[in-house]
């Protein structure tokens, strides 16, 4: 960055720090703050960039340890009813997660006449990674207060239902919506689970699963089955909140079912029948007065039909940094946790991240997946840069392989020196996991390329920490470092592997100049669709990595990309204009774009 540059940055940032302080609170002031650094940063952002490697023979993959389990499980056609396969009706397309759609109408030879056919505007500068639905003729988004229904032909707005509420933090973030029977489903940043009408848009009920007050809220994505919508609560860096899983009654909202992902305790609040579980605090061992905390869901969920068993993504243990306090293994935190659908019992768990003092969440929902060689396979993408193959026939894991740079992740942090590790604390792949083309056995998924810098406080410090209030142990006065201090704007990138599914040998790999977060969608016309955080839109091979087509269409593309059917014509949307305290983005209005190809599909 230029001086010149800097030194308006930290003008503008600190004349903004007084007008946040003055006019509103800390809670408001952060994004403000953000909002104007980040827009001097993006008067001089480079251009999105793209470099292809392809691999060379690898040698014979190390053998390494299986992960924690418990019995095995399948995978079959997991179709929403209702939906045709043109459509996109669940967060990750299947309920298994795949991503993949047979579409071949926009393919190799005609996706360079690929544009941007309407764009609808939120008018809302928000924390906008939003999956993507279409299903029976409407494409559905949700930003952090609203929920919208849009014409998938042409952008225009079917209805839009606003909710009023006091967020539980700074981060203006929602994952998206589910659907189901003529019904939507989304949660809040108050701890709320509301469904709607699909055709109005007429809110039908309301559930309670988390408290604000305590720092939990819902964004994750809901999924829904056979009558039941499945969500759980995030808010697990915040000091005494527990990460929990809930399944609720479609119909009526009711909670049919609440499974604690960490140790419950006698305190803790019952708000529905308790799922079986064996977890007790013996695999914590809590310092006394450190409560345990950690273990929540932010993002989406996977299930498989043939079984019927739910698989979640663990969150980190708290203090994030620290593990003096929590010492032991920490279940379920850093695992994804399988269980029955129907009842919520514990069936078995994979022990992903062992000792987790890095926040390396096991955050994206994992992809249930038939190989080539006929395995059944769980391919899951935490935040600690690599991506695991484990066998659900017996619980073996296959392998473990890094798809972003992963640097010093072995180095103890303490008080006494600062530790730069990668990737970093909002590295690897964060809200969306792995995607599966079928047609070449091949598992993509995005990455960030982003290093982190902690220093940890002193065991004093981190216990006197209040309940109810970030506790990552980072010794710190500067909020936007409470998470540890990010490597400089610019100095990151992303990457988008294509690895075998049957070895996690990667065959192609893509480099760019901006992290990679968003939805990651193969297709049957021999192309794969993705985004960065610089705002530039991809096409590229799916055989070999290489860039077919390619343009900035607007701010961070942070959400969902999915590819759909509409009045007899393929379309791809593309959630865009991500503005969000953790990340240096474009200031840019959140939007949905959908493009098609010009002239026809001939």
């Amino acid at each position: 960055m230029r001086k010149s540059s800097a030194v308006a940055t930290t003008v503008v940032g600190a004349g903004l720090i007084v007008a946040g302080l003055v006019y509103f609170n800390w809670n408001k002031a952060v994004p403000v703050v953000a909002m104007g650094i980040n827009y001097v940063r993006y008067l001089s952002a480079p251009a999105g960039t793209l470099r292809t490697e392809t691999a060379t023979p690898a040698p014979p993959p190390q053998p390494t340890p299986a992960p924690q389990v418990a019995a095995a499980s399948g995978a079959t056609s997991d179709q929403t009813p209702g939906a045709t396969a043109g459509d996109w009706p669940s967060y990750n397309k299947t309920l298994t997660s795949n991503r993949f759609s047979p579409l071949r109408q926009i393919n190799k030879q005609n996706v360079g006449r690929l544009a941007v056919q309407c764009t609808y505007d939120t008018g809302q500068y928000t924390g906008f990674n939003s999956g993507l639905l279409e299903v029976n003729g409407a494409l559905i988004a949700v930003t952090e207060y609203d929920i919208f229904s849009l014409d998938p032909t042409n952008c225009h707005l079917n209805w839009r239902t606003h909710e009023d509420y006091t967020p539980a933090s700074p981060q203006g973030v929602n994952r998206g919506a589910a659907y189901m029977d003529g019904r939507l489903f989304r949660g809040t940043q108050d701890g709320r689970v509301l469904a709607y009408d699909f055709k109005t848009g007429k809110r039908l009920w309301a559930t309670t699963i988390a408290d604000p007050r305590k720092g939990e809220s819902v964004p994750a994505a809901p999924i829904a089955w056979q009558g039941r919508v499945f969500v759980g609560n995030a808010g697990g860096d915040v000091k005494g909140v527990k990460g929990r899983m809930y399944a609720l009654d479609a119909r009526t909202g009711s909670i049919v079912w609440e499974f604690y992902l960490v140790p419950k305790q006698p305190a803790d609040i019952v708000r529905g029948p308790e799922a079986a579980s064996p977890l007790d605090g013996s695999t914590w061992n809590n310092a006394p007065g450190s409560p345990i905390t950690g273990g929540a869901t932010w993002t989406s969920y996977t299930l498989d039909p043939a079984t019927g068993l739910l698989y979640v993504p663990g969150g980190n243990p708290a203090p994030d940094f620290a593990t003096g306090p929590r010492a032991g293994a920490n279940l379920y935190s850093g695992s994804v946790v399988v269980l029955d659908a129907k009842t919520g019992a514990y069936r078995r768990h994979f022990k992903i991240v062992p000792v987790d003092w890095h926040d390396w969440d096991v955050s994206s929902a994992p992809a249930i997946l038939h190989t080539a060689g006929g395995t059944t396979l769980l391919s899951v993408a935490p935040k600690d840069g690599h991506l695991y193959g484990i066998n659900l026939k017996d619980g073996d894991l296959l392998y473990r392989k890094p798809v972003t740079r992963v640097e010093n992740a072995d180095q103890t942090f303490s008080s006494d020196k600062a530790v730069h590790f990668c990737p970093g604390s909002v590295g690897g792949a964060e809200w969306n996991g792995p995607a599966f083309d079928p047609e070449n056995n091949l598992v993509m998924v995005g990455e960030v390329d982003w290093c982190t810098t902690v220093t940890l406080q002193s065991s004093k410090q981190i216990a006197d920490v209040a309940e109810g209030t970030p506790w990552s142990g980072e010794a710190t006065i500067n909020p936007y470092h409470t998470w540890g201090k990010q490597d400089p704007f610019g100095d990151w990138a992303g990457w988008l592997y294509a690895s075998d599914a049957d070895t996690g040998a990667w065959k192609w790999r893509v480099k760019t100049n901006y992290p990679i977060q968003s939805g990651v969608t193969p297709t049957g016309g021999g192309l794969v669709f993705f985004g960065d955080m610089g705002g530039n839109f991809y096409a590229v091979d799916a055989d070999n990595g290489r860039k077919l087509w390619g343009r900035k269409i607007d701010g961070a593309v942070g959400g969902g990309v999915i590819t759909y059917e509409a009045g007899g014509a393929q379309k791809v949307a593309v959630a865009t204009g991500l503005t969000e305290i953790l990340w240096p983005t474009e200031i840019t209005t959140a939007k949905v774009s959908v493009l098609g190809l010009e002239g026809g599909h001939q």
